[in-house]
């Protein structure tokens, strides 16, 4: 089965083009477009811009959340590249990717224009 759909507006004799919806890449957007609109996770993000970078102890204390509950929404956020883990010794620090978040806050602007 193809993760792609071909579609034909018929009901536009101006457009003969066809779209092409690839699923696998629009099921991407909605999980990232998912773990942003979080307010658990938005007040994470909002947290480690004060902070600038902070490990998952630190986060779970400041945050008073169990530590598995503060892990699971940064993987979720790793994931959609909101935060990135960076080891250092034996410290993991989670920072913002300022340039991912940029680059979402000008999709949803193009998307609701």
């Amino acid at each position: 089965m193809s993760n792609h759909l071909q579609v034909a507006f018929l009901n536009e004799p101006e457009s003969n083009e066809n779209i092409r919806i690839d699923f696998v890449h629009m099921k991407k957007t909605l999980l990232t477009l998912r773990a942003f609109n979080h307010k658990l996770r938005q007040q994470i993000l909002k947290l480690l811009d004060e902070k600038r970078k902070m490990t998952v102890t630190e986060i779970y204390i400041e945050m008073r959340l169990e530590q598995s509950v503060a892990s699971q929404h940064l993987a979720i956020m790793r994931r959609a590249q909101l935060v990135s883990a960076t080891r250092e010794g034996k410290y993991i620090f989670y920072v913002i990717n300022y340039k991912r978040i940029k680059q979402i806050i000008s999709f949803v602007e193009d998307f609701v224009a």
